[in-house]
């Protein structure tokens, strides 16, 4: 029996997503449990909230403070230092793995592996760490900087970035991202649409953020088109769902308005195109639905290799404005929608929808290597 712990962390959803599938990918194969482990949350829950939120707030409101701080944790050799606050956290990782041992561990968010390398050096831990990068192309030092028996990047590019910053060649796998099951599992109803004529009701899935009022300005824009079929999610944003629902009464087009929903997946999959900020999950999950996006935000730092990821690729645009965004959609589905036939058609060579099996499959496999040759030493001594 494997026994594997998955760490994460809630600061950004894509950590959280990662983490879900691969645990979901393990779970399916035979004589492996597993175990996913937020020790932020366990270690501090009410200190964890309140600091998630504080991130989601700065992230979204002060969005050049936080790039400021990413690039200090990037670039700063003082940065790991600012990781000794965090010594109770790592006491309960080493009660946890002492607890479980686990034959490996997997992990989504990089503070994990500094933590690890601290209790490595007193002996405490001797299990391989497979670190599962959630960030594209500009990936922050503090994923490379410390150590890892291996690291899952999303992309070539993303790989030749860590190979670039010293990080062994054999030591980086290109897998994907891990998304959700479902998404290399599809169910029949839920195949890419395609756009069979122009009378083809064009599919516009909006994912509100943030911003009210550039949402609902947005919103305004996108319902003086009745030839399209928007779906809005609204998120946990009760005032914000009611005042979409009113846009909507006064408008010919055709609309859905959901508010907190974990369709997210379902809807990717059954629409043409996404308007969202390029978060790490929503991206990877649109490219692996093969439906392009519109970017509205990029968040300095994590989101920056997201959309490049998107733009080196031709397989959406950067729209920031409503006006923007009206008008790239307008060239999208243009001249028979030729624009986005090419979206769709690039989509096809990056998405990795299988990426959470590929990976799960590695991890079992390399320490299975390593165990054995852990065996061969012990026998020689």
């Amino acid at each position: 029996m494997s026994r594997i712990l998955i760490l994460t962390a809630g600061y950004g959803e894509g950590h959280n997503s990662a983490a879900r599938a691969v645990q979901e990918a393990f779970n399916e194969m035979p004589c492996v449990s597993t175990d996913l482990v937020d020790v932020f949350a366990l270690r501090a829950p009410r200190l964890n909230n309140i600091s998630r939120r504080a991130y989601i707030h700065t992230i979204n409101h002060a969005p050049q403070v936080w790039s400021t701080f990413y690039r200090w944790l990037d670039r700063s050799p003082h940065a790991p230092q600012l990781l000794g606050t965090l010594a109770s956290h790592t006491r309960l990782l080493a009660k946890i793995i002492e607890r479980e041992q686990p034959t490996a561990l997997v992990s989504t968010y990089p503070v994990y592996a500094w933590m690890l390398a601290r209790l490595r050096a007193r002996g405490l831990v001797r299990c391989p760490l497979f670190t599962v990068v959630t960030d594209a192309i500009t990936i922050n030092a503090l994923w490379f900087r410390a150590p890892s028996d291996g690291w899952f990047v999303t992309d070539h590019d993303s790989a030749a970035f860590l190979r670039e910053a010293g990080v062994q060649a054999d030591r980086v796998e290109v897998s994907g991202f891990p998304v959700a099951l479902a998404f290399a599992d599809r169910a029949p109803q839920l195949q890419p649409p395609e756009l069979v004529s122009p009378a083809t009701p064009r599919r516009i899935l909006y994912i509100i953020n943030s911003n009210r009022s550039r949402a609902l300005e947005t919103a305004r824009a996108l319902l003086q088109h009745p030839e399209w079929h928007i779906t809005f999610t609204a998120g946990r944003d009760a005032r914000l769902k009611s005042e979409l629902e009113a846009l909507a009464r006064q408008s010919r087009s055709s609309t859905e308005i959901l508010g907190w929903t974990n369709r997210i997946p379902e809807l990717l999959m059954t629409h043409h195109v996404v308007i969202s900020k390029a978060g790490g999950a929503t991206t990877q999950e649109s490219i692996n639905a093969l439906c392009p996006m519109l970017v509205n935000q990029v968040v300095p730092g994590q989101e920056e290799g997201n959309y490049e990821l998107l733009r080196r690729n031709e397989a959406g645009a950067l729209a920031e404005t409503p006006a923007a965004i009206i008008a790239t959609l307008q060239r999208a589905f243009a001249d028979d929608a030729r624009l986005w036939r090419t979206w769709r058609q690039n989509l096809r060579h990056l998405a990795r929808p299988s990426a959470a099996r590929a990976i799960a499959s590695s991890v079992l496999e390399h320490t299975a290597l390593m165990g054995g040759v852990s065996r061969r030493l012990a026998s020689t001594k």
